[in-house]
């Protein structure tokens, strides 16, 4: 049985496999040229989806480009290339463009689709580390990813070239993300469960308590009954509505407080101790927005108003934080 590695074998490992991935990566640039422009305009000009294939490492990767490309404005799907031989096929279209993916641009899988992709007149774009292999003098735009040697110690296990076709595929879709103007509204659009979609497309309706969850009192209501209120509806405030329900101002723990400081009793009526003028928002405004007036103004609930400025209902911090707005 071979003696345990110690602490410092391990890490000199970990530091030589990633020096030797960072030179690949480093040295990637200088392999881009009129190819990486020439794909870079047949996939922005792609009518279609982009088709990325690749078999083992190669296909990881492929999987991995194509779903960067769909959530940064270009439609791609991944396609196994022994599926793809079984039928799956059939979900590549005339207008679309296939990505192939082989280090040594010889992979059966890929090469035995060569013949039906160019039957069918579909732009192929090739990545391989041999410009003079099968697949890259079948394809109409071939870009050369070559690394010096794998980090696998015995330069057998695909590692150093697995991470450099990875970077150039975020290359490609950065600059088609940028050639497209692809905004940050866009990116949510496309990841509405992720924080950033969560930020860019909740609004307060969706958040906010509506009428019937809605403290409100008139301005001649007791502070004791508005503290009934308040505890009823748990939102550590109260509105002041007048007769025709348009809101003359808020009640709060902070408001309750003070007026206990100042010696004000239970049986005062909630005119004399509100706050006027209070900070609102509109249904329609960024639940992300409520919450940077509630940072700005220190404060944890706002009062939603229409243009009138009748209460719509409430949203409180907690509603945002519960969201995973912030």
């Amino acid at each position: 049985m071979s003696q345990q590695p110690s602490k410092q074998q391990f890490l000199e490992s970990a530091e030589r496999v990633i020096n030797i991935e960072s030179q690949a990566v480093e040295q990637l640039k200088s392999q881009l040229n009129n190819d990486f422009f020439a794909a870079c305009q047949r996939l922005l000009n792609c009518q279609g989806k982009v088709v990325v294939i690749g078999m083992g490492k190669s296909g990881h990767i492929g999987g991995k480009m194509a779903a960067t490309f769909a959530s940064t404005g270009t439609p791609a799907f991944f396609v196994h290339p022994a599926e793809a031989s079984h039928g799956d096929l059939g979900m590549i279209e005339e207008r679309d463009v296939v990505i192939a993916l082989s280090n040594s641009g010889e992979t059966h899988e890929v090469t035995s689709l060569i013949p039906v992709i160019k039957r069918r007149k579909i732009p192929l774009i090739s990545i391989t580390s041999n410009p003079d292999s099968s697949l890259a003098k079948a394809s109409a735009i071939h870009l050369t990813v070559k690394v010096q040697q794998e980090a696998c110690p015995h330069n057998l296990a695909p590692t150093a070239s697995t991470t450099a076709v990875l970077a150039l595929g975020d290359a490609i879709a950065v600059a088609l993300l940028e050639a497209k103007g692809f905004t940050p509204d866009d990116f949510a659009l496309s990841h509405p469960g992720g924080s950033l979609g969560k930020r860019l497309l909740l609004q307060v309706d969706d958040l906010m308590h509506s009428a019937e969850s809605f403290p409100a009192v008139t301005p001649d209501t007791p502070i004791k009954d508005a503290l009934l209120e308040m505890t009823d509806k748990r939102l550590g405030m109260t509105a002041i509505l007048d007769k025709d329900h348009s809101l003359l101002g808020i009640f709060t723990d902070g408001d309750l407080r003070r007026a206990f400081e100042k010696g004000v009793g239970v049986d005062a009526i909630i005119e004399d101790v509100m706050t006027k003028g209070c900070k609102t928002i509109t249904a329609d405004a960024l639940a992300v927005d409520a919450f940077g007036l509630m940072e700005q103004n220190s404060i944890t609930c706002l009062i939603v108003v229409d243009d009138k400025n009748k209460p719509l209902g409430a949203v409180h911090m907690h509603d945002l934080l519960k969201a995973g707005v912030v």
